[in-house]
């Protein structure tokens, strides 16, 4: 049974990103945190701080954000909450696209924009460095080698402390590593689309942290009195525990984010850390799921 109070993320064991950065595998992403559409303030500025200071207390040291929630909007309540940060807690963050109105996004690589767009979020975030970059989206305007020379030197200079990668398959990972070392994937990925199997066979492969959005299964998965729920109640979890805990079992790279604006969903979301299945029983899930 997993309780929604007792359970902090630690239960989720850990991962290290890029060999040096230890996380506990359960983050929380803060797109949620901005206004309908990810576009604008949020309806309650002093409740989204709230549940960021609450997800780490509840040990969550992983957050994952980008300069476009909002725009700008998440990056700026993460520094306005959280900084100076506490020992441990890695914040990423992204860039690469571009916003033109409430769930519109373009994607734009530009080496002197992501320039721009680095130093912005240094801002906005309080810090000196950022733990980890992500290309939001390759820009099929701009060839990769361009986009991630120019972060390459933002790393030398101490600004940017690991790189990764957001949407992509393997070859084009493959591309990446050529100019700059990368440490992680960000790609959609839950139990019920698995489009991306082969991205997360590459990252349990090469030891890179695999950072699946849209965690939580959806649609016909779901629904009341389907399998995944059937099971998330005999194991006293609802099926976004059941999600989430799916994905900790999957593969040993899997970095979780869900998001949410509610410190009770925030909680429950963490006391997927607790949930605990046997080989047999995620084996009859993954099957439903097919």
């Amino acid at each position: 049974m997993a309780t929604t109070t007792a359970v902090n993320a630690k239960a989720s064991g850990t991962f290290a990103i890029g060999g040096d950065l230890t996380v506990n595998r359960l983050g929380y992403g803060a797109m949620r945190i901005t206004g309908d559409g990810i576009w604008g303030e949020p309806k309650d500025r002093e409740t989204a701080k709230k549940v960021l200071r609450r997800a780490v207390e509840l040990g969550v040291n992983f957050i994952d954000t980008a300069d476009s929630y909002g725009p700008e909007v998440s990056e700026q309540l993460i520094g306005e909450a959280l900084a100076p940060y506490a020992k441990g807690v890695v914040i990423a963050t992204k860039a690469g696209l571009t916003r033109q109105g409430p769930n519109q996004w373009l994607p734009v690589a530009r080496p002197e924009y992501l320039v721009q767009q680095v130093e912005m979020s240094l801002r906005r975030l309080r810090t000196e460095r950022i733990d980890l970059w992500q290309l939001h989206r390759i820009d099929p305007k701009v060839p990769v080698e361009e986009s991630l020379g120019a972060i390459k030197k933002l790393q030398e200079q101490g600004k940017i402390r690991h790189v990764g990668l957001s949407e992509v398959k393997p070859h084009e990972i493959d591309q990446a590593r050529k100019v700059i070392d990368i440490v992680s994937v960000q790609n959609q990925y839950n139990i019920g689309d698995r489009q991306h199997e082969d991205v997360v066979a590459y990252c349990t492969k090469h030891k890179l942290a695999f950072i699946p959005w849209f965690p939580v299964a959806a649609g016909k998965l779901a629904r009341p009195g389907g399998k995944l729920d059937k099971v998330a109640k005999a194991h006293g979890a609802t099926v976004s525990q059941l999600s989430l805990a799916w994905l900790l079992h999957h593969s040993p790279v899997m970095l979780p984010i869900p998001g949410t604006s509610s410190v009770a969903h925030l909680e429950e979301n963490i006391a997927a850390a607790g949930v605990t299945l046997s080989a047999a029983e995620w084996k009859d899930i993954e099957d439903a799921a097919k």
